[in-house]
């Protein structure tokens, strides 16, 4: 007689995920309480962001972005990103994609006299999941990535590329409909926390890496273009373990959306 393999309840998958997003809340109030007496410096930033979504048919599509990150009062670059993803639909609300980040990251201090521009390639492997309810939808990123920095010799880039650590990240989105029209979202208020780990060698005090809490408007101007500004806060810890940065940043965001399997239908 043959036995059936057992199966999990979706309320058995809801309640893990609920105890996986409370350990990593529980994580993170640990790691604000570890560092109410240390050092943390304060940081304002402004983020521009292009997010490009090209779909190719209903199973692949390819997600790229560019951002600017820069610093106010006193104003100097801090970051700039370029970031493709090649995603794929698997079964049901899930998805997987695979991707590079080339990352150039200046100095942490606006007021350093350093102009040097550090690169940084991520190649990151990642899972999302989106569940969309009768009043909001749920999202829930999970992302792998290796961190490759190049090297740097009395400031200066010399050599090439030394791997350093890999860092996991984990983001809970929820997405809250403001005004509809004729049916279709237009006005949507989004409420986001990623919080993010550190694994490796050569990660010695610095584990939780950082978390970042994001509330935003996200307006729909038509089926392939949206504009979004938000507000930020990026709390990270540094290498030293010791030293915290806590950044107020507000981001301005243009998404583009191009359908090529609508197109050839057309």
């Amino acid at each position: 007689m043959k036995t059936k393999p057992l199966a999990i309840l979706p309320s058995e998958r809801s309640s893990t995920r609920i105890r996986f997003v409370l350990l990593l809340v529980a994580v993170f109030l640990s790691a604000l309480n570890t560092s109410a007496q240390k050092k943390v410096t304060h940081q304002q930033l402004v983020w521009y962001g292009y997010y490009n979504s090209l779909t190719f048919n209903e199973n692949w599509s390819l997600k790229s972005e560019i951002q600017e990150r820069q610093f106010i009062n006193p104003t100097a670059q801090h970051q700039l990103v370029f970031r493709t993803n090649l995603e794929r639909k698997l079964v049901e609300n899930w998805n997987t994609s695979a991707g590079i980040t080339l990352f150039l990251q200046s100095p942490n201090d606006p007021n350093s006299e350093s102009n040097l521009m550090v690169p940084e390639l991520r190649p990151d492997l990642g899972f999302n999941n989106k569940q969309k309810l009768s009043f909001l939808t749920i999202s829930h990123r999970y992302k792998a990535e290796a961190r490759f920095f190049h090297d740097v010799e009395n400031n200066e880039l010399v050599g090439g590329y030394r791997f350093s650590n890999i860092r996991l990240r984990y983001q809970l989105g929820l997405d809250f409909p403001v005004w509809k029209q004729d049916g279709q979202e237009k006005l949507i208020f989004k409420a986001k926390d990623e919080v993010m780990f550190n694994l490796g060698s050569k990660i010695v005090k610095n584990t939780f890496d950082q978390n970042r809490v994001y509330l935003a408007l996200n307006y729909v101007l038509s089926p392939s273009l949206a504009v979004e500004a938000g507000y930020m806060n990026w709390f990270q810890q540094q290498k030293s373990g010791v030293d915290f940065y806590n950044r107020d940043i507000i981001r301005f965001s243009v998404f583009h959306n191009l359908n090529l399997k609508k197109k050839k239908h057309e």
